[in-house]
């Protein structure tokens, strides 16, 4: 056994369960994500995986199972105000994850500030996180609605790596940009994770991403994870239906059989090994 192997994983999630009301989003849901590796998450719009991010960086509560790091239980609230420092989170849209009324150094600031870690060389901090993002030579005063999309994400994943976390929750930080600067964020992503050694939870619908950034896929369906394994495995060998429904529909040039329309249950993944 390795040392790798013998380490526990950077992040643990563990039969998660999460309802809302009589409707389950999550329904025991297991992970593990090792320090700088990438896991996809992939599936419909209405899987449950922005539930699930939302849940592992605590802005919801589990109604059953938990959410361990590097070994330990983040429960009680130290435990989690650790881990807050320790996760941070890119979302789907940087029009509307950036508060209008803030510069470019607040928005930046803000969880340096949260977690008292502003202090007198906060300044400096971001603007070395500002840089480390492509974005050094725009002013820091300046505001959001002065900056294109793609550079309203990289001030996104700035504010996200502030506090100096070793696992970045990706919520489809590339869904609602244009195709050439979708390309650029991702670039930018795959150089801070061999830089800094980050670990990403990178949720999406896009397989093509998943080929490109992916160690290991976990595919979900109705709060389920039904699939799961090395990237190379689930995109080229899929076993469950449903995952080769969803590659069907990316590959096909189709729009009627682009929709994924009614696929197999998890109950339903006879001689899949799930």
């Amino acid at each position: 056994m390795t040392t790798e192997e013998k380490e526990p994983p950077l992040l643990s999630v563990r039969d998660v369960t999460k309802r809302y009301g009589s409707f389950t989003a999550l329904d025991g849901v297991t992970l593990d994500i090792r320090a700088g590796t990438t896991v996809s998450l992939v599936g419909e719009s209405g899987s449950g995986k922005s539930t699930l991010a939302r849940v592992i960086v605590g802005l919801e509560a589990v109604d059953g199972g938990s959410v361990h790091h590097r070994g330990a239980p983040v429960r009680g609230r130290g435990a989690r105000l650790a881990f807050r420092r320790g996760v941070g989170m890119v979302f789907q849209d940087p029009y509307e994850s950036i508060d209008p009324r803030f510069t470019l150094h607040e928005v930046v600031a803000e969880p340096l500030r949260a977690h008292g870690m502003y202090g007198p060389g906060g300044k400096r901090r971001v603007g070395e996180l500002l840089e480390s993002v492509g974005m050094g030579s725009v002013d820091p005063e300046a505001y959001p609605h002065t900056l294109s999309g793609g550079q309203r994400q990289r001030v996104c994943i700035a504010r996200a790596l502030a506090t100096g976390p070793d696992l970045l929750v990706c919520d489809e930080p590339t869904s609602a940009l244009d195709v050439s600067v979708q390309a650029q964020i991702l670039n930018l992503l795959l150089t801070l994770q061999r830089e800094r050694g980050l670990a990403y939870l990178f949720i999406t619908h896009d397989l093509d991403v998943v080929r490109r950034i992916s160690d290991d896929v976990h595919v979900l369906y109705r709060g389920t994870v039904v699939e799961h394994g090395p990237a190379a495995q689930v995109i080229g060998e899929p076993r469950h239906p449903y995952t080769q429904k969803l590659l069907g529909a990316v590959l096909s040039d189709s729009p009627r059989t682009r929709r994924i329309g009614t696929v197999p249950g998890p109950s339903d993944a006879d001689n899949t090994g799930w």
